[in-house]
């Protein structure tokens, strides 16, 4: 368990996070770029995931060029690309201040590398017409076991309206998982709570969920929350078993009942 920020402003080039060699076993950074600016990813042996967060980039990969843009991370899906270790990934910024996300993990087996579209990524109503709306929220997923068995990792994204609620009810599961976060405007700001633990969620804070702990999040009324889930399998588990190991905590499903009697003011 633990929680970090990066500040407001990011700093020209790689802008680390997590590594593989802490307890979320995924190395996780944003990488901002100058116009023109080219750089080039290679891994011996860890499974590559570069998500598109603003700007404009060409990204290269064995024969291939595709364009990834995106103007706002609030109404538009991602591009992502992902590749298997070993491969050699080319982005060049076509656009000043252009900004990816980038998410690795170890992985040895080998597969095609795919190129996810903004149709290609599933988006998804949480909490609709439940609680008066206060947890109601857009989930985003990339690539998970569905789309990608292959995969020993798995990115999404979830986008709060201001003063709602996600990750709720509460519940935990025993994979690793790290949420970084973002607002539409730089000062926002929220809270993540991590097991018993409250932290003040910032632009460009991030937070690791070890196995096991609760981590549901709220953000602010006026400000708008993006962030990206990123999930790692645990070594020898079968694929998916994030989703059949998650648990709702018990004393918070009364919740689920459509019937539940929440109080509301009597005005």
């Amino acid at each position: 368990m633990k929680f970090g920020r990066l500040g407001r402003e990011l700093k020209h080039g790689y802008n680390q996070m997590t590594t593989r060699e802490s307890d979320m076993l995924m190395d996780i950074g944003y990488q901002l770029f100058d116009k023109n600016e080219v750089v080039e990813f290679f891994s011996d042996i860890q499974e590559s995931a570069f998500v598109i967060l603003t700007g404009e980039v060409a990204i290269t990969w064995d024969d291939h060029t595709e364009t990834m843009k995106r103007t706002s991370l609030f109404d538009e899906n991602p591009y992502c690309l992902q590749v298997p270790a070993q491969k050699k990934v080319i982005i060049k910024a076509l656009t000043d201040s252009a900004e990816v996300l980038v998410q690795q993990t170890v992985n040895d087996k080998n597969f095609n590398p795919v190129f996810y579209k903004p149709e290609d990524v599933q988006a998804d109503v949480f909490g609709q017409g439940m609680w008066y709306a206060t947890a109601e929220r857009t989930v985003r997923t990339i690539f998970d076991y569905d789309n990608a068995p292959f995969s020993n990792q798995v990115n999404g994204e979830v986008i709060n309206t201001p003063g709602r609620w996600s990750g709720y009810i509460p519940h935990n599961h025993p994979q690793p998982e790290v949420y970084t976060y973002k607002f539409d405007k730089p000062q926002g700001f929220g809270a993540c709570f991590i097991g018993d633990n409250a932290f003040k969620i910032e632009h460009n804070s991030w937070s690791e969920l070890s196995g096991g702990y609760m981590h549901p999040q709220v953000t602010a009324p006026g400000y708008a929350m993006w962030y990206s889930w990123m999930i790692r399998h645990l070594p020898d588990e079968q694929g998916g078993a994030w989703k059949k190991t998650r648990t709702d905590l018990p004393e918070h499903t009364w919740l689920l009942d459509p019937n539940a009697k929440i109080w509301q003011p009597k005005r």
